[in-house]
């Protein structure tokens, strides 16, 4: 996946719509602004050149639609990679941002079986919430929704499918953690939000039920690594937040983590995680990352 960084249809002799075909139908016909496949590749090959400018809004709007398919090739390598390419070209107006993050936030909490949609609207809004850190366009209002819709979907993430051969990426958490990043930059996102984002993503650190293995946990440090840089917090907040790290968390108790897989898949993404917070803050030399750099090896230390 970028740095910043499946359906079967069952036949019988009656026939009955599932939802699994249902999902698969729509995916398999997402055609932005009717265009199919194969036209989809030729204006990625082209550049992505559409040079009606109530057009190209209507595309990149059209393009979310999509969010949801089967196929990769369309998910992550059209119709997020065409957007981003948008977006960081300074080609889409204030008022189409607005509507795309509105279609984007939405999806988050639509029902999602594929575990597809949500993930990339994520992804999708991580370059939305980008536009407005290079050059501020939301208002208040709107960003502090943006990250309520991060901190939300974040707690709420149960679908940890990371990469499959043949569905390619899901990766919620990976993408909610590039969203996060992204707000983490900007200036504009206060203290209080901050610590609302960097306590969803302690939920996420080691949930019960997964063992990473997709580079979860360097995704979920850069957020943290960003928010150390801001020093709105005080080294002694940043020690605390990390202290808990070092807890055996639901385990109750450390005793017999070798013997079981929950206590197994702790130790693992607990060590990866304060791992990417350690070697980072420690290689880049940043006087605001001294500390904690310092924590998180303090953290490790006490990991059985």
């Amino acid at each position: 996946m970028r740095t910043i960084g499946l359906a079967l249809l069952a036949c019988s002799m009656f026939v009955v719509a599932s939802p699994d075909a249902a999902f698969a139908a729509k995916a398999e016909t997402c055609a932005p602004l009717g265009k199919n496949k194969a036209a989809l590749q030729a204006l990625k090959s082209a550049g992505w050149q559409i040079d009606d400018e109530a057009e190209r809004h209507r595309f990149v709007l059209a393009l979310a639609d999509c969010n949801g398919a089967a196929d990769p090739e369309i998910r992550d390598g059209i119709a997020f990679e065409a957007t981003q390419y948008f977006l960081r070209k300074g080609l889409i107006n204030d008022a189409t941002l607005a509507q795309l993050s509105a279609k984007l936030q939405a999806q988050l909490v639509a029902p999602d079986k594929s575990g597809f949609r949500r993930s990339f609207a994520a992804l999708n809004l991580s370059e939305i919430a980008r536009t407005d850190r290079v050059k501020a366009w939301m208002t208040p209002e709107q960003r502090a929704q943006m990250v309520s819709a991060a901190v939300d979907y974040m707690r709420s993430i149960k679908d940890f499918r990371g990469f499959d051969k043949v569905g390619g990426y899901r990766h919620a958490v990976a993408h909610t953690a590039d969203l996060m990043m992204q707000l983490a930059l900007n200036p504009a996102v206060d203290k209080e939000d901050l610590a609302r984002m960097r306590d969803a993503i302690a939920v996420q650190v080691a949930p019960a039920s997964a063992s990473y293995i997709t580079g979860e946990p360097e995704r979920l440090a850069r957020p943290i690594l960003f928010m150390a840089q801001r020093g709105v917090f005080t080294d002694q907040e940043w020690s605390a937040w990390l202290a808990q790290f070092a807890g055996p968390g639901a385990l109750g108790s450390w005793d017999n983590a070798f013997q079981s897989e929950a206590g197994l898949a702790r130790r693992h993404n607990v060590t990866a995680f304060l791992s990417a917070i350690y070697v980072n803050a420690q290689a880049s030399g940043a006087v605001a990352l001294k500390s904690l750099a310092a924590d998180a090896m303090e953290a490790l230390k006490k990991l059985p």
